[in-house]
């Protein structure tokens, strides 16, 4: 008979939280500027300008920090991660559940999910673009992780999250 696996619980508080260590991906904010000297009709134009980031805790491990800077570039290859750094898989979901108190799986698709959603929400970009921009790779798989966590297609997603002014009002 094959036991039962209970999962880790960490017994004491986690370093940092998943919100601590998410960096979104939207750079550019659209603001409207009025122009005109005052003796012409005043003209209002679209400019995008530079978000200031919000800081971002640190773990204090490099190694850690320079991986959730990977799969914050749309990254989602943690064996080549991995190898690249000398360290073997479990070592990096180790470090993220001592820390996060989240397995490493867990980690990585709530990472990805999230930058879907505000990818679909505030771009305009294509379910590709999405997909390959959030780590999630193919429309495939884009269009089963939206199934699969929200019952509905990419698109039917969108068209849900984005509110009134939304499209274009980010830029990555």
């Amino acid at each position: 008979m094959i036991e039962k696996i209970k999962p880790r619980v960490l017994r004491f508080e986690p370093q940092v939280t998943f919100d601590e260590l998410y960096r979104s991906p939207l750079r550019r904010e659209r603001r409207y500027e009025t122009t005109g000297d005052g003796t012409t009709e005043p003209q209002v134009k679209t400019v995008y300008v530079e978000l200031k980031q919000p800081v971002v805790k640190s773990t204090g491990i490099r190694v850690l920090d320079e991986y959730v800077d990977y799969i914050a570039a749309g990254h989602s290859d943690v064996t080549a991660f991995c190898h690249s750094h000398g360290l073997r898989r479990s070592d990096i979901d180790s470090l993220l559940f001592v820390l996060t108190g989240m397995r490493g799986i867990d980690f990585r698709q709530r990472y990805q999910l999230r930058m879907m959603d505000e990818l679909l929400r505030y771009t305009d970009l294509t379910p590709a673009e999405v997909a390959r921009r959030s780590g999630i790779g193919s429309v495939n798989n884009l269009y089963l992780v939206t199934k699969r966590n929200y019952k509905e297609s990419p698109v039917e997603h969108r068209r849900k999250i984005r509110l009134k002014g939304d499209e274009g009002r980010y830029k990555i």
